[in-house]
């Protein structure tokens, strides 16, 4: 049995061996040209298709006329994880230029759906991809609908349009991540009875929307002694998180569990700190960050759901790029794990 090849050492002389013909046989194969007999053509395709073989990407690269331009449409504002989204995307840049790659971050606001839908619209005819942070709304669907008509590819990034015709979408199981803070709520407050908190960012972002419904599904069905209250919206900002939480436990002494669905962290944590509770209310949100890191260590928060910023940068661009080159995407390779991070295991 012929040894498989790894995809490190592939050559066309290691193809031209393993099928057992020329280096220029293998040539005249890959490019389709007469003179080869029809047994040899199947010989050759089936040492090409058993290693995954390629021709040289670099070279590929080199051929074409243009780089390659992607745009990265990122929410604007503060959001520590989306700012360590962009900085592995900075880190990437010797990577990007080896294969003749430019990312542009497009800073907007994608909790207004006019303001992101005229974002993308200003995309068309501009870029070869376009990954995007997505608020679920018909006429963000229209443009990225409209963007893919045009031949641009698109991917959601984090926060997903399934009902568009996205081409992919990297990030986390948002709902298996709810049912994950909802469990993790629910047996940390114990034997209590009482209120839970949720604050999210906006409901229109279907990341958000659905670790709500996680979330809800694992109280209503394992913790019915623990009333879930309305979903509050801060629009991951601080200040604002601060003040529609304040407000809330203010109105209710009773609250028991806390979920931050996004960011405005900061915020979440000085209303608790304010009201004098930030060590009797269980708190669980997202993300590793410097800020969730000290909020952790100080027992403020509890636990955080974790996603790989690093892993989602690299990820979008090389669905992107595979994409664009009409190549096969790593589903397992770009799958997006979800981690639970407490004081005691932080990275």
């Amino acid at each position: 049995m012929a040894e498989t090849l790894t995809a490190t050492a592939l050559t066309l002389k290691d193809i031209a061996r393993e099928a057992g013909v020329s280096l220029a046989t293998v040539d005249r194969v890959l490019h389709n040209r007469p003179g080869v007999r029809p047994d040899t053509v199947r010989r050759v395709r089936a040492a090409i298709e058993r290693n995954a073989f390629q021709p040289h990407v670099a070279a590929a690269e080199l051929a074409r006329s243009r780089a390659r331009r992607f745009a990265f449409v990122m929410p604007a504002g503060p959001n520590p994880f989306m700012q360590q989204i962009e900085a592995y995307l900075g880190e990437m840049s010797a990577w990007l230029s080896a294969r003749r790659l430019g990312v542009e971050v497009v800073a907007t606001d994608v909790f207004d759906p006019s303001v992101l839908a005229a974002s993308l619209e200003a995309l068309s005819g501009d870029y070869d991809g376009v990954a995007v942070v997505a608020l679920d709304h018909p006429g963000v669907r229209a443009a990225i609908n409209d963007l893919v008509d045009a031949g641009t590819r698109v991917v959601t990034l984090v926060s997903d349009v399934p009902s568009s015709r996205r081409h992919h979408y990297v990030g986390i199981d948002n709902i298996a991540a709810g049912r994950a803070a909802g469990a993790l709520v629910g047996r940390l407050v114990g034997q209590r009875s009482g209120k839970v908190a949720i604050v999210a960012g906006s409901q229109g972002l279907r990341d958000h929307s659905e670790r709500i419904f996680g979330f809800s599904q694992v109280m209503a069905s394992e913790f019915p002694d623990l009333s879930v209250l309305p979903v509050l919206e801060g629009r991951d900002e601080d200040g604002r998180s601060e003040q529609v939480l304040a407000q809330l436990l203010g109105r209710h002494a009773d609250i028991v569990g806390l979920y931050n669905v996004g960011a405005g962290t900061q915020g979440v944590a000085k209303a608790l700190s304010d009201a004098g509770r930030g060590k009797q209310v269980v708190f669980v949100g997202h993300d590793v960050t410097a800020l969730t890191r000290r909020l952790l260590l100080q027992g403020v928060m509890d636990a955080a759901i974790s996603q790989n910023p690093g892993h989602e940068a690299r990820a979008a661009v090389r669905v992107l790029l595979a994409l664009a080159r009409g190549e096969p995407i790593l589903r397992e390779q770009e799958k997006i794990r979800i981690d639970i991070v407490m004081r005691d295991n932080l990275p």
